[in-house]
C-alpha cells in the first residue's frame, strides 16, 4: 500500500524533500515522518573508527540497551529509559566519539510462557501438556517473532538510535552459547550446586521464584484477598491459636499461626531456655492431634521471644524459612505436605486432596471438634506474591540448582569502593552495600519449557536406585557428547544413561550475561575488543538487584572487569495519582498512544488484547474514563522524551501527568515558529560567515545574546555530564533577538545583527537535538550552512561546547538594567491596561538607554516609542511611574488612557474591605487578658496577618492618592 511504501510521500528510506515551503505550525505527525528511516539506512547510527580501526580519539562510548520483555508492548516507564539512554548516546555521539547504542530483546521466560498457555487455552482450551514440549515451544516463538517486531517499531518511533544490525535476542545461538558456557564453566568451579532447600513456589505458574521475584504486600489486620484458582476471597491478617496436648499429660501448650494448615508439617514446638513457664516441658513431646507423631518440644533463643505471645512457637521446617533454620539447628523432620499444584498430599492425613486454603478453614474445624482451638485475633502481617502471577508464594522444599554468591558479591562491592564504578544516585549506591553485604545464594531453577534449558545430565546408572537431590549423580556439558565423557570419566566401568534436567534458568541468569554475551563472549570477537567494558549502564533502581548485580558479579568473574563503569538508576514512574502502573488500574500508557494520541474507545479498546479478566477490565475503563475523559492528544515523540528528561530527577518516584507532555507539544510549536520566523528575518539569499567568531562590531543586545547562549551551552554539557537530565532541560536556550526596522537601515548592523540570530539558531538546534531529535533535524536540515559545512545531518552534527569569547559579565549587566526597564514598563502597560509611549528618566545611564530604545521598544511590546529623558528636560503631565533603582524611573503615559474616576471606585471599595478586615483583627487582639487566654502560635498568626492587612490598606490609600494627584493635573475623569 502506499502508507507502506511511502513516509509524507517520501519513499522509505529517502531523504525528505526540504524545498517545499515551511508549514505555517508545527505538525509532529509530519515532523517526524520519514527521518528515522533515512537515518538509518543512511547509516548515522553505526560507530565510526578511527583510521587504525580503533575508537577514535575524542573517547568511546557505548551502551548495552536494556532488553525489554518480548511479552508484548512497551509501557511508558521504557519510554523514560529511551529518553534517557538515547539523549546520552546522541550527545556522545555529536562529541565526536565512537558511540554505539545495542538492542537487543529478553525472551522472559516466566511472563512469556504465562501468556502463551493463557493464548492457547483462551483460543484452543488447549495446555501446553497437551501440546508437548516441542510444539509448545514452537508457538512461543510465533509469539516472539509477532511481538519483537512490534517492540522495534515503537523503540523507533521513540527515536532511539540504535544500531539495529547488532540487534540480539536472549535466545539467540550466540548468548545461548554464553548461558550454556557460563553454567559449565561455574558448575565445574563448584560455584554452582545443586542441592535441596526451601524455595519460593509459584503454585499458579507451577515453577520456583528468586526473593527478588516475589512482592511483599503489607495488611493492617484481617483482609480478604483474591487469590488465583479459587472463585473466594481467601482470609489473611488472623493470628489463629491453639493447643498441643503433652505427652502423658492434661497439660496443653498454646501456640499461634497465620497459617493453620501448616500445623500439618508441624516437627517440633519452640520455647525460650529461660522461660520459666515451661522448664518442666524440656525434653517433653506434644502429640500431634491427627496423625499421632510425637514432636519434640526443643529449646532455642534465637527463634523465640519469651515476650510475644505464649512464648511458644509451632515449627514446620518444610513450609517456613525461619523454621527451616530452627529445623537445621535441632537436626528436626522437614516433611512436605504441598503438591506442587497447590494441593496437600499423603503427609497431610485426612486432609490429602484439599487446596491449601480450603484445608485451613478445614483444619480450624477439626481443632475446633477436637476441643484444641483457642481463638482468633487480627494480627497485621506480610503475605508473599507472585510478581508474575499474583499468587500467594508457598514455601516448598525442593532440589535446585543454586549460585554461591559471597564471593562474588564481595568483588561487585570492591569495584564500587575501589571507584572503578560509579552508581547514581548515591541513595542507589547504598542499597547496593546492603543488598549485596547480606546476599544469599541464588536460586536458577524454573520449572519452565520456554527458555535456556539446563545443560546439566542425570547419570542413571543401571539398577540402582540415586537420589538426584544434590550434585553426586550429575554433570554438565555444551552437549550430550561432552556430557557423556564427563560421566564416563566420573563413574567408569559402569552402565548408564543421561537425562537431561527438564528445568530452564532463570531469565536473570541468561541477562546478567548481556553486557559482554551480546559482543560474542566467551570468543574473543573484534567487538568484545572494541566495546567491553561499556560505558553506562541505564535502568530502574527497582531491578539494581534483579539484574544489575548479576552483571557486575557474573561480569567481573568471567571477564575480569566490572562490565560498564558508571549505572545511572533512573526513578519509578507512577500515574499522576502517585499509583504504581497496572494493567488493571488502566493507567499502564503506551508511549506510541501518547505520540499519536488515542480516543477513549481505542484506551478501552486495547484492555481486551491483554489477558485481564471482565472484572478487571471494567475496573480499568473507570480508570481511564477519570484520567482520560478526552482521550490522550497527539504530543509527538520530541514532546514526550523532552517532557520525560523534565521529570529526572534523583527521587525514587516520578508522577507523571501524560496531559503534562501536551505542554511541550506547545514548546516544540514555539520552536518551529520562531524558526520560521528568523529564516524570515534572515531571507533566502543569507549566507552565513565561515565561522561563529565575535567580530566586534556586535551591539549590546547581541553581545548579551551570545553570552547567554555560552551559558546554556555551558549548563547544558554540565548538566549531561552529571546525568543531571531536570536542569539539563531547564537550561535557558535563548531565543534570539530578532533585527528590527532601525537596525535594517544600517546594512553593517544588519549584517551583525543576521549573524547573532544565525549562530544562535544553529547552536540551540544542536543543544536541543539529543532530547528533540526529530524537530531540529527538520530546522536544522532548512538553514543555510556555513561554507565548508557539507555535513548531512544534525545527528553527527558537532555538539557546541563552551566560547570563551562568548563571555561578557559586563554586556550582561548592562543589559539586565535595559530588562529591568522593559519589566517595568510592561507592568505598567499591563496595570492601566494601555497601549501608548514609555518615557524614561535615568541620571547616570542615559547613554545605555539612549542606544538600547530601539531594544526597549521590541521587548516591552506594549509601547509604540520609547524617549529618554536628558538633564533638565521638564516630565509632562500625566504619567504613572515605576521605580527601577534609584538612578532610573520608568514613566509611563496615561493620560487620555485611563478613567480615573473608574481607579478611584475601584480601589476605594477595595480599601473599605481591607479596612473592615483589619478592624474586626484589632478588636480581637484588644481583648482583655489576650496574651494569657490565646495561644501564642494564633497570637503570632493574627498579628503577622494585622501586618499584612494594614500594608495593603496602605498600598491602597497609596494608588487613591495618586489618582487624586493626577486629577489635581488637569486630567479628564
Amino acid at each position: 500500500t502506499k502508507e507502506e511504501e511511502f513516509i509524507d510521500d517520501t519513499p522509505v528510506g529517502e531523504k525528505k524533500d526540504m524545498s517545499k515551503p515551511m508549514a505555517s505550525s508545527y505538525n509532529p505527525k509530519a515532523v517526524e515522518s520519514a527521518w528515522y528511516a533515512w537515518w538509518e539506512k543512511q547509516g548515522f547510527f553505526k560507530p565510526e573508527f578511527a583510521a587504525d580501526g580503533k575508537p577514535k580519539s575524542e573517547g568511546l562510548f557505548v551502551i548495552p540497551a536494556p532488553p525489554p520483555n518480548v511479552t508484548g508492548s512497551l509501557h511508558i516507564g521504557h519510554g523514560l529509559t529511551v529518553a534517557i539512554q538515547d539523549t546520552l548516546i546522541r550527545w556522545n555521539r555529536m562529541l565526536g566519539k565512537t558511540v554505539l547504542f545495542n538492542p537487543g530483546i529478553d525472551h522472559a521466560g516466566i511472563s512469556t510462557q504465562s501468556v502463551v498457555e493463557k493464548k492457547l487455552w483462551s483460543e484452543n482450551q488447549q495446555t501446553r501438556h497437551d501440546l508437548g514440549r516441542e510444539k509448545f515451544i514452537e508457538e512461543v516463538w510465533k509469539w516472539k517473532n509477532l511481538y519483537g517486531d512490534r517492540i522495534h517499531n515503537q523503540l523507533k518511533r521513540l527515536g532511539g538510535s540504535y544500531d539495529w544490525d547488532r540487534s540480539v535476542f536472549t535466545m539467540d545461538k550466540k548468548l545461548s552459547n554464553a548461558v550454556t558456557e557460563t553454567f559449565c564453566r561455574l558448575q565445574e568451579e563448584g560455584i554452582i550446586y545443586r542441592a535441596t532447600r526451601l524455595i519460593n513456589w509459584c503454585v499458579r505458574l507451577n515453577t520456583a521464584l528468586s526473593n527478588l521475584e516475589v512482592e511483599n504486600k503489607e495488611l493492617t489486620g484481617r483482609t480478604l484477598v483474591t487469590v488465583p484458582g479459587y472463585d473466594e476471597k481467601v482470609e489473611f491478617g488472623v493470628l489463629t491459636s491453639f493447643g498441643y496436648p503433652i505427652e502423658n499429660s492434661d497439660e496443653k501448650i498454646i501456640v499461634a499461626t497465620t497459617r493453620p494448615e501448616t500445623m500439618l508439617g508441624d516437627t517440633a514446638v519452640a520455647i525460650h531456655p529461660q522461660d520459666e513457664r515451661y522448664k518442666h516441658l524440656h525434653g517433653k513431646f506434644v502429640i500431634h492431634p491427627f496423625n499421632g507423631r510425637r514432636i519434640p518440644i526443643v529449646l532455642d533463643d534465637i527463634a523465640v521471644d519469651m515476650s510475644f505471645g505464649t512464648g511458644a512457637v509451632k515449627i514446620t521446617p518444610a513450609h517456613d524459612f525461619n523454621d527451616y533454620e530452627v529445623g537445621k539447628r535441632h537436626n528436626l523432620e522437614f516433611i512436605n505436605i504441598f503438591n506442587d499444584d497447590g494441593t496437600l498430599n499423603e503427609n497431610a492425613s485426612q486432609f490429602q486432596g484439599m487446596k491449601r486454603f480450603h484445608a485451613r478453614n478445614s483444619v480450624v474445624d477439626a481443632l475446633k471438634e477436637k476441643g484444641l482451638f483457642i481463638g482468633t485475633q487480627e494480627n497485621p502481617m506480610t503475605i508473599p506474591l507472585c510478581a508474575k502471577s499474583g499468587d500467594v508464594i508457598e514455601p516448598i522444599l525442593k532440589p535446585q540448582w543454586w549460585v554461591s554468591c559471597t564471593d562474588m558479591a564481595r568483588e561487585a562491592m570492591k569495584v564500587v569502593t575501589d571507584e572503578k564504578l560509579r552508581i547514581y544516585p548515591k541513595t542507589s549506591e547504598k542499597d547496593w552495600f546492603r543488598w549485596l553485604g547480606s546476599i544469599q545464594d541464588w536460586c536458577i531453577s524454573r520449572q519452565l519449557w520456554w527458555g535456556h534449558r539446563v545443560p546439566a545430565y542425570f547419570i542413571k546408572i543401571t539398577n540402582k536406585i540415586q537420589d538426584s537431590s544434590d550434585g553426586t549423580y550429575w554433570v554438565s556439558g555444551h552437549n550430550i557428547d561432552e556430557a557423556n565423557e564427563k560421566a564416563k570419566k566420573k563413574f567408569p566401568n559402569v552402565e548408564f544413561t543421561l537425562e537431561q534436567d527438564p528445568d530452564v534458568l532463570d531469565t536473570w541468569f541468561s541477562s546478567g550475561l548481556w553486557p559482554f554475551s551480546i559482543f560474542g563472549w566467551p570468543e574473543m570477537t573484534d567487538d568484545l575488543a572494541s566495546f567491553y567494558p561499556t560505558s553506562l549502564l541505564e535502568t530502574g533502581w527497582d531491578i539494581l538487584f534483579f539484574w544489575v548485580a548479576r552483571m557486575v558479579m557474573l561480569g567481573i568473574k568471567l571477564t575480569g572487569q566490572a562490565p560498564f563503569s558508571e549505572v545511572f538508576c533512573h526513578a519509578m514512574i507512577r500515574d499522576a495519582h502517585g499509583r504504581k502502573m497496572s494493567k488493571s488500574l488502566g493507567n499502564v500508557i503506551d508511549p506510541v498512544d501518547v505520540i499519536q494520541g488515542i480516543s477513549l474507545e481505542s484506551l478501552h479498546a486495547k484492555l481486551y488484547e491483554g489477558n485481564l479478566d471482565k472484572r478487571e477490565i471494567e475496573k480499568a475503563k473507570a480508570g481511564q474514563k477519570a484520567d482520560y475523559p478526552n482521550g490522550i492528544p497527539e504530543c509527538g515523540t520530541d514532546a514526550l522524551r523532552f517532557a520525560l528528561c523534565a521529570y529526572t530527577s534523583t527521587g525514587r518516584d516520578i508522577n507523571l501527568d501524560i496531559l503534562r507532555v501536551e505542554g511541550y507539544r506547545k514548546f516544540c510549536n514555539k520552536l518551529w515558529n520562531a524558526t520560521r520566523f528568523a529564516l524570515m528575518k534572515l531571507g533566502t539569499d543569507f549566507k552565513p560567515r565561515p565561522d561563529a567568531n565575535v567580530t566586534g562590531k556586535e551591539s549590546l543586545a547581541e553581545l548579551w545574546t551570545l553570552h547567554k547562549l555560552n551559558q546554556s551551552i555551558i549548563d547544558t554539557n554540565k548538566a549531561l555530564h552529571e546525568r543531571n537530565f531536570m536542569n539539563a532541560t531547564t537550561a535557558e536556550l535563548i531565543k534570539p533577538l530578532t533585527a528590527d526596522d532601525s537596525i535594517s537601515s544600517n546594512a553593517e548592523c544588519k549584517r551583525s545583527a543576521e549573524d547573532t540570530l544565525y549562530t544562535c539558531l544553529e547552536a540551540g538546534l544542536k543543544l536541543l537535538h539529543p532530547f528533540m531529535p526529530f524537530v531540529t533535524e527538520e530546522l536544522y536540515q532548512r538553514l543555510p550552512r556555513r561554507p565548508g559545512d557539507d555535513n548531512p545531518t544534525i545527528v553527527k552534527a558537532k555538539y557546541p561546547l563552551e566560547i570563551p569569547e562568548y563571555h561578557n559579565p559586563h554586556a550582561e549587566e548592562q543589559f539586565d538594567l535595559v530588562f529591568s526597564v522593559v519589566k517595568a514598563a510592561r507592568s505598567l502597560i499591563v496595570e492601566y491596561n494601555i497601549q501608548s509611549n514609555a518615557s524614561l528618566a535615568s541620571d547616570s545611564l542615559i547613554t545605555l538607554f539612549t542606544a538600547q530604545e530601539q531594544s526597549i521598544v521590541t521587548l516591552t511590546k506594549g509601547a509604540k516609542s520609547v524617549h529618554v529623558f536628558q538633564h533638565g528636560e521638564t516630565i509632562p503631565a500625566g504619567c504613572a511611574l515605576s521605580t527601577v533603582t534609584d538612578e532610573i524611573n520608568v514613566l509611563l503615559m496615561i493620560k487620555g488612557f485611563v478613567n480615573i474616576d473608574a481607579e478611584v471606585t475601584k480601589f476605594q471599595s477595595k480599601l473599605n474591605k481591607t479596612t473592615q478586615v483589619l478592624t474586626t483583627l484589632q478588636k480581637k487582639i484588644q481583648i482583655p487578658d489576650y496574651e494569657s487566654k490565646v495561644p501564642i502560635d494564633v497570637r503570632d498568626a493574627n498579628e503577622a496577618k494585622a501586618r499584612a492587612v494594614n500594608d495593603l490598606s496602605t498600598s491602597y490609600t497609596g494608588l487613591i492618592n495618586e489618582a487624586f494627584f493626577f486629577i489635581a493635573q488637569g486630567l479628564p475623569s
